[in-house]
């Protein structure tokens, strides 16, 4: 007895220093800025951005992302992960549990006979062990498995948002590409046209042959150019093919309809506060989830320097067989309780402590990295589409005034009043205001699926709770 409360004395300081387990915060701040340094486009009006992709009016874009999100190697990994998680989490709960297995023995033995004759003993039941979680190891576990189960479902997510931005850009990229493909085949229908008539008249002796090969110099480059414009396109294609795993003719079958055709964008709904749009990233979220994960294993590593109590038991029969005589009987048993002390350990805890709490400073240094990121992309989206709409006005005048310039030189060239050289720099000039068009048209798009992407792609915290893989 005396022994008993020695020993009860000496393993006290370890019960209560267990009660003042130092643990991370819980919180950890990452404050956004009080507002938005950019106007927002269209004032921020409203748009459901889960069917922003049904807003663009292009049903053949939203059959594509579709597709490409069904074949997407990057959803099929976050869906393992969400599993993984899933399992990890559901061992974690487990292990706060009882554990019970069927158990069965049997034993034959030979004494000295006849005062002990040879007899059987069959021993057949339930069998209990428990790890009792005495200082939270096993549930800090288990919150860290469930933390990371959930930034594992937003990851799901931010990964169906990064295939359907990666796809919208390709598909607005190719019909920017056939675009431009259409001003090059003209552009060099025009350069050929005039080199034919240069060439009438050199032989007629109207024009100089230098003048004539000026024409053909110029008819060559146009049609050079719209070849290599006609092969940006079919990589474009192909690109697509590969994302969405549409067989190419079928691709191109469909792609014929809209050819040429830029859509313009649905706007995106921005948030006033820049603290609601870290409400609505499922990258912040994810990071959020593993500073709490953190939180959990530096609960769990800490607990580890402390006392374990075990307990197990047996509920049964037994069959005992010996000089032609059996009988049974029901047995149960419960213990031992077992206490186990760290004692030494070479420092391995205490190291299994201190890399958890490095851990924990690595996630809260991410998280607050993360959420930075968020605002400065999303701020860099408004800067493009605020420089692209400023643009828009600039490039459609350009475009006119190039254009009438170049039908101007065009007809007093014709009438012997311009040099081909100044048609060419005409020409030039215009060609290179209608692609520059089309691009700054290209790079408004981007801005807004920029925007969408930067904007969380619809996702909230309450998607959690609907259906995922």
């Amino acid at each position: 007895m005396i022994r008993l409360r020695r020993l009860a004395c000496a393993c006290m300081p370890l019960f209560l220093s267990a009660c003042s387990i130092f643990s991370p915060p819980r919180e950890v701040d990452a404050p956004p800025p009080e507002q938005w340094h950019v106007p927002l486009p269209h004032d921020g009006s409203v748009s459901n951005l889960k069917q922003w992709w049904q807003q663009q009016n292009d049903p053949l874009l939203v059959e594509l992302i579709d597709a490409a999100q069904k074949v997407s190697p990057t959803i099929a990994s976050a869906r393992s992960r969400i599993e993984q998680a899933r399992a990890v989490r559901t061992a974690a709960g487990a292990g706060l549990l009882p554990a019970f297995d069927l158990a069965a023995n049997g034993t034959r033995s030979n004494g000295q006979p006849p005062i002990t004759p040879t007899n059987t003993t069959v021993q057949r039941g339930l069998q209990m062990a428990w790890e009792i979680d005495v200082f939270g190891a096993g549930r800090d576990t288990w919150r860290s498995a469930r933390a990371r189960h959930a930034g594992a479902r937003a990851g799901w997510h931010e990964a169906r948002v990064s295939v359907a931005a990666e796809v919208a850009e390709q598909y607005f990229g190719l019909r920017a590409c056939e675009k431009m493909l259409e001003i090059s085949k003209a552009d060099a229908a025009s350069r050929a046209e005039t080199a034919r008539l240069s060439e009438l008249s050199a032989k007629a002796g109207f024009t100089a042959p230098a003048t004539a090969a000026l024409a053909r110099a110029s008819a060559a480059e146009g049609n050079a150019r719209a070849t290599q414009q006609q092969a940006q396109c079919d990589i474009a294609v192909k690109i697509l093919t590969a994302l969405t795993a549409v067989p190419e003719p079928m691709l191109r079958t469909r792609l014929e309809g809209g050819t040429g055709r830029l859509p313009q964008a649905a706007p995106v709904a921005i948030e006033t506060l820049p603290a609601k749009l870290l409400a609505q990233r499922p990258d912040v979220f994810t990071a959020e989830m593993e500073v709490a994960a953190a939180i959990g294993d530096v609960g769990s590593a800490q607990a580890q320097r402390f006392p374990r109590i075990g307990l197990s038991g047996f509920v049964g029969r037994t069959r005992f067989t010996a000089a032609g005589t059996t009988s049974d009987s029901d047995t149960w048993s419960v213990g031992p309780l077992s206490v186990s002390l760290p004692v030494f350990d070479g420092g391995r805890r205490a190291a299994n402590v201190d890399a958890a709490n490095a851990r924990y400073d690595e996630a809260v240094a991410n998280y607050r990295a993360t959420a930075r990121r968020a605002v400065r992309e999303v701020e860099e989206a408004l800067v493009n589409l605020r420089s692209t709409g400023l643009r828009s006005d600039d490039a459609r005048t350009s475009v006119e005034g190039y254009r009438a310039s170049f039908v101007g030189t065009e007809a007093r060239y014709q009438g012997g009043l311009a040099s081909l050289v100044e048609l060419e720099d005409a020409r030039r000039l215009r060609l290179a205001a209608e692609l520059s068009e089309v691009a700054l048209q290209r790079e408004r798009l981007s801005g807004w699926i920029a925007l969408y992407r930067a904007a969380g792609g619809g996702w909230s915290r309450a998607d959690l709770d609907a259906a995922q893989p």
